[in-house]
């Protein structure tokens, strides 16, 4: 499995303009409020160095864009062989006609046109288990725009103190899936309700989950992917519960958020993709020495 690779300088405006020919929809993520959001939007028209988006409000479910001009944005669409994405910053805002407010779109966004386009492979967002023979911690805490200020690094490392342990089942690119054991759950403080309010695609129902988890929330996340290696971490939000099938736990599936708004993100889903190839390589591995295994056997 490869990592994330530049698209050619003079394939960037062809891809930009079939996208917006052929009306793909795109993910926005941004920040707001100290809390990662994401919105569909699609790409309207390229003029230069300024690309337009608009806001999909599908049904009024997705509520108003929060943003401003000189953020930082993110963006991604899949298309063909794989999921494109690109941090931009915010050049202006422009009001919905009211036309468009009657079809259920929201208002123009005005992006600088970016310089640089990154590709991962579609099979990057495939699930991979984590191979047996590791035990992989996940540390899980939630998130609060009261504690996300301008010194993150120092307010996450206390959240982490107040935070639930959990086991990593499978990885991806886009997202993971987590056992949180019922002992850990006990010990976890509910959050704030507040925190439960989701800003994301779908309606979130706040009578699914635990007491201490519900669909729709952020959380941030961190693990070892081995034993030798640094921590990740990186922002989540929950898109569904499930009891474990012994009833010991809770089985969390998580959608990563938020890696396409910067430099900094696109770091940490490079190594996401090495991770996913690493353990991809590792379950290939056993599975072949279980078959030579077998095959002795017979004989």
């Amino acid at each position: 499995m490869s990592e994330m690779v530049t698209l050619q300088r003079e394939k960037l405006e062809i891809i930009l303009r079939t996208v917006i020919s052929e009306k793909v929809p795109a993910i926005m993520s941004y920040l707001s409020k100290g809390k990662w959001h994401v919105a569909k939007v699609l790409l309207t028209n390229l003029d230069g160095k300024r690309l337009t988006v608009e806001s999909i409000r599908a049904k009024n479910k997705q509520r108003p864009i929060n943003i401003q001009v000189d953020q930082p944005v993110g963006i991604s669409f899949k298309h063909e062989y794989g999921k494109f994405v690109f941090d931009t910053t915010v050049l202006g805002l422009e009001m919905p006609q009211e036309q468009e407010e009657n079809r259920g779109w929201g208002g123009s966004i005005v992006l600088a046109a970016p310089d640089k386009i990154e590709v991962v492979q579609r099979r990057s967002y495939f699930r991979v288990e984590v191979p047996q023979s590791l035990k992989v911690k996940v540390l899980l805490w939630h998130r609060s725009a009261k504690h996300e200020t301008k010194n993150q690094v120092l307010d996450r490392a206390e959240q982490v103190h107040k935070c639930c342990q959990g086991r990593l089942l499978d990885i991806s690119a886009g997202g993971a899936q987590i056992v949180v054991p019922n002992e850990s759950l006990i010990n976890y403080p509910t959050p704030d309700s507040q925190e439960i309010k989701s800003d994301e695609l779908e309606n979130s129902n706040s009578d699914v989950g635990s007491p201490n988890f519900k669909k729709g929330q952020f959380l941030w996340v961190r693990f070892t992917p081995m034993p030798y290696e640094r921590p990740l971490t990186f922002s989540a939000q929950i898109r569904n519960i499930l009891p474990t099938a012994d009833g010991q736990g809770i089985s969390l599936g998580l959608q990563i958020v938020g890696l396409e708004a910067s430099p900094e993100g696109h770091q940490i889903l490079t190594r996401l993709i090495s991770i996913v190839g690493h353990y991809h390589q590792i379950n290939q591995s056993g599975a072949k020495q279980l078959d030579k295994s077998s095959f002795t056997s017979a004989l």
